[in-house]
């Protein structure tokens, strides 16, 4: 047990309870185990995929991506159809129209990714009002984790386990059209198709992570870990490794944060997220502040 007189008094009550207990106490409720199966399965798939667009400096896509889901999602609900099946549809249709854009205008791509960032949102916002949708707009911007379902952990798991095959599959593409996009078309490779398929993968990312930490919070799994896996290694693999096992950390981490001190479980992860990102900026071996030459 801890010390209660080195903790705030908000602490204080956890020092008397034994550290196993404390680590099992939460997985006797069924609510607990699936956030922290959901929560696990966000945090490995969202860094996994966060690496390629931290490797690409094109970060800010995740965050474009989370809010081009709004207006399938609302067609969806209105028709009573799954919504991930809305969501997948209109967020690759943007990745459609921001490639256009760039490819076929004057427009810069960051141009482009904030006007149909801007504007799919407004357009899902004007569908829910006109189509009289009864949808809880908190819940979706900002999750609901302790209201995951062992269905919705499901198909959280079953579009990890599609994500993660597609990286291993095609990793060497990804790789290569990562670091030299000019040099991959020279050589052949279908530099649109995988594009596509890098969008596809961000989409069903967020698709399975929206219970999870709403289409608000998801940015900063998909960012966090992967840029704290950047100071921390070299390699593209070594750094989705890394990042998944960050991300999983940190879901955890927020999760017992939220049980024992009543706090928001989506916030609590961000933050945890955020602080490990801060220590790895500081004591990194390598690029660290206060220990790299």
């Amino acid at each position: 047990m801890i010390s209660t007189q080195v903790l705030p008094p908000l602490l204080a009550p956890l020092a008397q309870i034994p550290l196993w207990q404390w680590l099992t106490e939460p997985l006797a409720l069924e609510f607990m185990r699936n956030a922290l199966i959901a929560g696990g399965l966000a945090g490995i798939v969202c860094p996994a995929i966060g690496c390629f667009l931290i490797v690409q400096r094109m970060a800010l896509l995740g965050d474009v991506m989370t809010h081009t889901v709004m207006p399938g999602m609302a067609i969806a609900f209105f028709y009573k159809i799954d919504v991930g099946i809305g969501a997948f549809i209109s967020g690759l249709g943007s990745a459609f129209l921001i490639a256009w854009l760039r490819s076929q205008t004057r427009v810069k791509v960051d141009a482009a990714m904030a006007l149909t960032s801007s504007s799919f949102f407004a357009i899902g916002i004007l569908l829910i009002s006109l189509l009289k949708i009864k949808i809880d707009l908190h819940g979706f911007l900002f999750g609901d984790i302790l209201s995951v379902s062992a269905t919705d952990t499901i198909r959280a798991a079953v579009i990890t386990g599609i994500v993660l095959t597609a990286i291993a599959m095609f990793y060497k593409h990804l790789l290569f059209y990562t670091f030299d996009r000019t040099g991959a078309q020279a050589l052949g490779l279908p530099v649109n198709l995988i594009y596509l398929g890098l969008m596809a993968g961000v989409t069903l990312t967020i698709i399975a992570s929206m219970q999870t930490m709403g289409v608000v919070l998801v940015v900063s799994l998909l960012v966090g870990p992967a840029i704290t896996a950047y100071l921390l290694v070299k390699e593209l693999h070594h750094m989705i490794f890394v990042g998944a096992g960050l991300g999983v950390f940190a879901s955890a981490i927020g999760l017992y944060a939220s049980y024992y001190l009543n706090l928001p479980s989506g916030p609590a992860i961000v933050v945890s997220v955020l602080l490990l990102f801060l220590l790895t900026l500081v004591f990194s071996p390598s690029q660290g502040l206060l220990t790299r030459k």
